[in-house]
């Protein structure tokens, strides 16, 4: 077990498969020394746990724990592709998208979900640039959707 996954245990975490793609994408791709994923949503065992806009149906507080599972969907992504969630040397940027009502404009507090999980498990190499933006709807009518950019080091 990698240190990182270590890391995730100590959390009470585990580290998902790969959550399968729901278009005509891969999860992750590296080019060179760094690993782009594909936008994560929250699936957990292949679903969505709830849908819909938040500030709506879903309270921010609960979006801020489905960005945490976007989170570690992504570092399964790059897992997938890496092998190894230690050889991760920074995430670079994370953009994070959240499915918005009208009047919600906490988007940062529900993106701090996947930074801090990252801060926790990957130390100073979690610490990144961000962006956290607003939308009108996200596929599947999922609440929030997440992508990773990670450096990694030669194997």
């Amino acid at each position: 077990m990698s240190q990182v996954e270590s890391k995730l245990a100590e959390l009470g975490l585990t580290l998902p498969p790969v959550a399968a793609p729901v278009a005509a994408y891969v999860p992750a791709v590296q080019s060179g020394e760094f690993v782009f994923t594909s936008g994560q949503l929250p699936v957990v065992g292949g679903k969505l746990p709830t849908t819909g806009k938040v500030g709506a149906e879903v309270s921010p507080e609960e979006a801020k724990e489905l960005a945490q599972t976007c989170a570690l969907n992504a570092l399964a992504a790059v897992k997938s592709v890496i092998g190894d969630l230690d050889r991760i040397e920074r995430v670079v940027k994370v953009v994070g998208f959240v499915a918005s009502a009208p009047d919600f404009h906490g988007q940062p507090a529900v993106i701090n979900g996947v930074s801090e999980l990252l801060g926790q498990v990957l130390g100073d190499a979690g610490v990144h640039a961000r962006s956290a933006v607003g939308v009108a709807v996200l596929p599947l009518d999922a609440p929030v959707e997440v992508e990773l950019q990670v450096r990694v080091k030669n194997a």
